[in-house]
């Protein structure tokens, strides 16, 4: 990877952040993935990888090849914690590969822009063709490093509204690949909440999300490898050029991994961005 440039941070005494982050330029047309120990196609760490090969749907999708599903609304929607963001009024729902979870006393699956305007756990027995799911959902979970315990930090109850509509992937054409995905943001039901994603946007590895958690929620920082040798994971944001393309790059946005504790104490590891984070107490 080539690196563009060496941002300088000061970071307060409590913060961990490295005193140089590496950018590293995404605008690149071919990433080779790699092995790693959250999967087997990984790009700058071997905790930074897809759910499934390139080219295969990072969704869960039907026999008939749609990544959607048919479901029943009404059912509640839940946080990484259990707690019910609101009823779902949707009657179809995009579920990540490979994400369910036991929350009050059934299995759920993550779904996608939910009417929450977030991600959300929906029980899998209000899915139609629930058998069907059952058998495609699979499973993946991020990994703990056993490695060393970094600072503390909580999500926010803000979000900086000036990068939110830039771009994490360059030369972006689609609706979404916002900073914003990845912030701390109000929903519907009116509280905050943000994403806990799986591999860091960017790297043609998609960003998906792992899990989804409110504002105040505790992320244990944690130390992995990585190929600039930070433990973190710094890329490009990039607004519209000229010609109207997102091509030109505008701030930066920095990834940390950690864990979050969840329902019934499971620490759900993963990559948040530090813009969605204050420095916290344990």
């Amino acid at each position: 990877m080539r690196i563009l440039c060496l941002i300088a941070l000061v970071a307060a005494c409590t913060d961990d952040l490295e005193d140089d982050e590496v950018v590293i330029d995404t605008s690149v047309s071919e990433i080779r993935t790699v092995p790693g120990v959250n999967g087997e196609w990984c790009v700058e760490s071997p905790y930074n990888c897809r759910f499934r090969a390139p080219g295969i749907s990072q969704r869960v999708v039907t026999g008939s090849g749609l990544e959607s599903w048919a479901v029943e609304p009404g059912a509640s929607l839940r946080d990484g914690h259990g707690d019910v963001l609101g009823a779902s009024t949707s009657s179809r729902l995009t579920f990540n590969y490979g994400q369910t979870r036991l929350l009050a006393g059934k299995a759920h699956a993550l779904a996608l822009a939910t009417s929450n305007g977030s991600a959300g756990w929906y029980p899998i027995d209000h899915i139609l063709g629930e058998a069907s799911f059952r058998a495609r959902v699979g499973e993946v979970n991020a990994r703990d490093p056993h490695d060393g315990r970094m600072a503390c930090y909580q999500i926010r109850d803000s979000h900086d509204p000036d990068i939110e509509l830039r771009k994490v992937v360059y030369d972006s054409h689609s609706t979404h690949e916002r900073a914003g995905d990845y912030l701390s943001l109000e929903r519907a039901n009116g509280r905050r909440s943000a994403n806990l994603i799986f591999m860091v946007p960017g790297f043609g590895l998609g960003g998906a999300t792992t899990d989804h958690f409110p504002a105040g929620s505790k992320f244990h920082r944690v130390d992995v490898p990585t190929d600039s040798g930070r433990p973190s994971i710094t890329i490009p944001l990039w607004v519209k050029d000229g010609a109207g393309r997102y091509r030109k790059q505008r701030g930066t946005m920095t990834f940390l991994y950690g864990f979050i504790v969840g329902d019934g104490g499971v620490k759900r590891f993963g990559w948040m961005a530090r813009d969605a984070l204050r420095v916290s107490d344990c």
